[in-house]
């Protein structure tokens, strides 16, 4: 059995997940309400506030698809539930994010500002305090969504090996390198 395709999901008090004819999960919530398509040959159970999936047989696209789909379900009831959040740093002299609405204005060391739009269901604030790097936090009940804007974003100026500038998630180590001058040594 794949371990994490026969791991129940438990739904947490004020998500409702409801499965209909066409194999495709919604799940309700305070945060919003997501859906995603499941593939026929995996059957969905709800039972005393459980989600579980199963597969029809052991093949190796049976178990693939067994673990995606519980993940995905699991990602979706977390979301509208609690929420993710995501949190990025812009690192480099001059770095500048406001945000006003749905828009993300980045001023990254170009000629020019980048005005970046953000999808409705994402929520994006922009903070900048003296004498510390700017920071962006993002905000979502779909993780996918969520993950594609957080990469669209940290695309714009990817972080460079030898002095670390550019747009990196919090936390996120950076492998340095050495520069021309420890050749000569």
């Amino acid at each position: 059995m794949s371990r994490i395709g026969k791991k129940p999901i438990t739904i947490p008090a004020g998500v409702s997940v409801e499965v209909n004819a066409e194999n495709v999960v919604t799940v309700k919530g305070p945060k919003g309400t997501l859906s995603q398509e499941i593939d026929r040959d995996i059957t969905v159970e709800i039972n005393d506030n459980i989600v579980t999936l199963s597969r029809p047989t052991d093949q190796k696209r049976h178990k693939a698809l067994h673990g995606l789909y519980r993940s995905l379900v699991n990602n979706m009831v977390v979301g509208v539930a609690e929420g993710f959040k995501k949190t990025l740093e812009l690192v480099g002299v001059g770095y500048k994010a406001t945000s006003q609405g749905k828009t993300l204005e980045l001023n990254l060391g170009y000629s020019h500002s980048i005005f970046f739009g953000v999808p409705a269901e994402v929520e994006v604030k922009a903070e900048t305090a003296k004498g510390k790097n700017p920071i962006v936090t993002l905000e979502s009940a779909d993780k996918q969504l969520l993950g594609q804007v957080t990469a669209k974003i940290k695309s714009l100026r990817p972080v460079e090996p030898y002095k670390g500038k550019g747009i990196r998630e919090e936390g996120q180590y950076i492998r340095r390198k050495a520069g021309k001058t420890a050749a000569k040594k």
